[in-house]
């Protein structure tokens, strides 16, 4: 089996790293235990990225890449409402491709989502990561603006601040909520009738 070039190999670790954040916490994040489970020789994980913290900023931008890939791709549901990376027209398209995405992250991605909960709290202890952790939520950010823009929104950004604000945390309080054991299974039209209320009231005229 031929070796994986560095970049390969970089993306691997990535992806190992939240893994083991998904099934473990931030307690089970090691090199060595990267290294295990990804299958590599010992010392690889720590070749790359040398201490913890940039280890976990591998991961923050391994984490941006794949939720902003998940928009690109839209829902994975059998009729699959509009790409969110493509504009939709109205905001009833615009709701229904929300709420695809919702569900993904409550399904197919559950495990990816609480990784990120999990190593996002890690910048509020690390001064360190703050600059990493804020460049990987940028491009959620850019994205929500020009889409809020393109849907008659007079302050983009700020509609934009609140989308994000409202999916995070909807996604916490389904996921690792302290009800979220005990609340049904997602639901396509649940969620895009959450997903127009927060549409409407992001892009209302501010009082």
């Amino acid at each position: 089996m031929s070796t994986p070039p560095p970049a390969d190999r970089r993306t691997l670790i990535a992806d190992t790293a939240i893994g083991l954040v998904a099934d473990a916490g931030l307690r089970g994040l090691t090199h060595r235990a990267v290294d295990g489970a990804a299958g590599l020789p010992a010392g690889s994980t720590s070749y790359y990225f040398r201490t913890r913290t940039a280890l976990i900023s591998a991961c923050y931008g391994r984490l941006a890449e794949l939720d902003l890939a998940d928009v690109d791709d839209g829902s994975p549901l059998g009729a699959a409402p509009p790409v969110l990376a493509v504009v939709p027209p109205d905001r009833d398209a615009a709701a229904a491709a929300l709420a695809g995405l919702l569900y993904r992250w409550l399904t197919v991605g559950r495990e990816r989502q609480l990784a990120r909960f999990e190593l996002s709290l890690e910048a509020a202890r690390n001064p360190e990561l703050q600059a990493d952790l804020h460049r990987a939520g940028q491009g959620a950010r850019v994205r929500a603006a020009g889409i809020a823009a393109a849907l008659g929104s007079d302050r983009p950004e700020e509609a934009a601040e609140l989308l994000v604000a409202w999916t995070e945390g909807l996604l916490y309080d389904r996921l690792a909520g302290a009800l979220a054991r005990s609340r049904p299974a997602p639901d396509l039209a649940e969620l895009t009738a959450v997903a127009r209320r927060m549409l409407a009231a992001a892009l209302a005229d501010p009082a």
